[in-house]
């Protein structure tokens, strides 16, 4: 999308970029969507894949993920009660996207660090 394209929305609340940064700029959404990208997993093996995600977080972050069309859960009535999460065609279409700007993190993570830093030393007294 062109960056004109945004200034056509005069209610910023009704930009779909704002909308879809306020969902996967959260702390867990782009790591649950890298690694569903990946493969289909059950909750646990996503849970134990992140490693530091609370399982209240990581609900939370699939219901959301879920209600916006990026993730599927599919229930199987097995017993014991089996759930797996994957992409969907909408989420698997986003992945390229988080990848974009994962490499442009890495490339750029040390002048961003550079200039925090230089930040901080000039505004430390104010």
């Amino acid at each position: 999308m062109e960056a004109t394209a945004v200034k056509k929305f005069s209610n910023v609340a009704q930009c779909p970029v704002r909308n879809v940064l306020d969902r996967i700029g959260d702390k867990w959404s782009v790591l649950v969507l890298l690694i569903l990208g990946d493969k289909t997993m059950r909750f646990n093996e996503l849970q134990r894949e992140i490693g530091e995600i609370s399982q209240k977080m990581l609900v939370t972050t699939l219901k959301h993920l879920e209600a916006d069309g990026l993730v599927l859960r599919q229930l199987f009535a097995e017993v014991p009660l089996r759930v797996e999460y994957s992409l969907t065609p909408l989420g698997e279409s986003l992945l390229p996207s988080i990848h974009q700007l994962t490499n442009w993190s890495v490339v750029h993570m040390e002048a961003i660090l550079k200039s925090r830093e230089a930040y901080q030393q000039i505004n430390r007294d104010n």
